[in-house]
């Protein structure tokens, strides 16, 4: 309920007299609704959640503070009639998420209704996260921490590495998560040069790395964690580029706070990294917003120099060095800015751990 009335108070300011909602996690933030067909149409004064017959006793369920819309033929066609009810002229529509197709289909619905394209409406307000979404997040991440501890059982010497994600993916949904927050990547060798080498069926062997890159998606929301440890005795090589990135991503842990903006939290980690020699081999961004998506505004890059870090906001702290025919090292911890600084969600030790072969 609050977040409808937060958004009806945004319509005057981006001159539109309707908004529509349509997908799936704008849709669950704004309403509470789970199901994977429905809309909600908010006018300044009004808000009707539109679905059908499948969904009715779950909308009920989930859904406060909406009149009830129980369509009969297609969705567009039930929104349109809506629309034209409540003689909306002006209907925004997400601009970053309705489909093309969907887009055209309105346009022939509504001839008379201005179609207008609107960013960022509902994801400013998902920007800095509540108490009770902030709770939701920390047992995500805590999900994610038993899952690392677990694994390292698990990981030796011949286990490929998708054997190792689909270890992670059991054990995390049994801990009660929904699934995993995306692709898990599992790098283990020279594979660890690929900043996004999803989990293959490569064989991890002595002697090298295994970078786990991983989440828990728990009631709706995500958490977003990256360890690297070593299988047996690894090279001075290999361990200097992961106490580089240790001492990186440390930093980037001890500076990022509020009032900063995502360009300076980004330097934090990036200046270090490259100071070391290493900077040609770290390309991306040290973090990013995290949230029910797992990539979310706001993004700490070189390039967010418009975004500053409030309180309540959580993102990711991961700075890593990939070098080609080497391996790779990433380290990521999730956070959530504080009046005082920041709080870690994510909790499992940084020190390179060497497992038994």
């Amino acid at each position: 309920m609050g977040a409808i009335v937060e958004i009806q108070r945004d319509l005057a300011a981006h001159n539109i007299d309707g908004l529509l909602i349509e997908t799936g996690i704008n849709l669950r933030y704004v309403s509470g609704f789970t199901g994977t067909s429905g809309a909600l149409l908010l006018t300044k004064t009004a808000a009707f959640f539109v679905t059908d017959f499948r969904y009715t006793e779950q909308a009920k369920a989930e859904v406060s503070g909406c009149e009830f819309v129980w369509q009969k033929g297609a969705l567009a066609s039930e929104v349109a009639n809506l629309v034209k009810k409540l003689a909306i002229k002006r209907l925004g529509f997400e601009k970053a998420r309705l489909t093309y197709e969907t887009y055209e289909t309105y346009q022939q619905l509504l001839p008379e209704v201005t179609l207008v394209p609107v960013a960022d409406v509902v994801e400013t307000h998902r920007l800095v996260k509540t108490d009770a979404e902030l709770v939701i997040m920390q047992k995500a991440a805590d999900i994610a921490d038993a899952a690392f501890a677990h694994i390292q059982g698990f990981i030796r010497p011949g286990v490929t590495e998708l054997a190792v994600a689909n270890e992670l993916e059991f054990f995390m949904r049994k801990q009660g998560a929904t699934s995993s927050s995306f692709d898990m990547i599992v790098a283990s060798g020279v594979r660890g040069a690929l900043p996004h080498g999803v989990a293959s069926e490569k064989e991890i062997q002595a002697g090298e790395l295994v970078t786990l890159d991983y989440g828990a998606y728990y009631q709706g929301y995500c958490s977003d964690m990256t360890r690297t440890l070593a299988v047996g005795p690894v090279s001075d090589q290999l361990r200097n580029i992961y106490e580089t990135v240790r001492v990186a991503q440390q930093l980037g842990m001890d500076g990022t706070k509020a009032g900063i903006t995502g360009q300076e939290a980004d330097r934090l980690t990036r200046d270090y990294i490259e100071e070391k020699g290493y900077g040609a081999y770290f390309g991306h961004s040290t973090g990013h917003g995290l949230g029910m998506e797992v990539h979310e505004a706001p993004a700490l890059s070189s390039k967010s120099t418009d975004v500053v870090l409030r309180p309540g906001m959580v993102v990711t702290i991961e700075p890593g060095i990939y070098v080609p025919n080497v391996g790779g090292v990433r380290i990521e911890d999730d956070i959530v800015i504080t009046d005082e600084g920041n709080r870690s969600l994510t909790k499992s030790p940084k020190t390179l751990i060497e497992l038994d072969v």
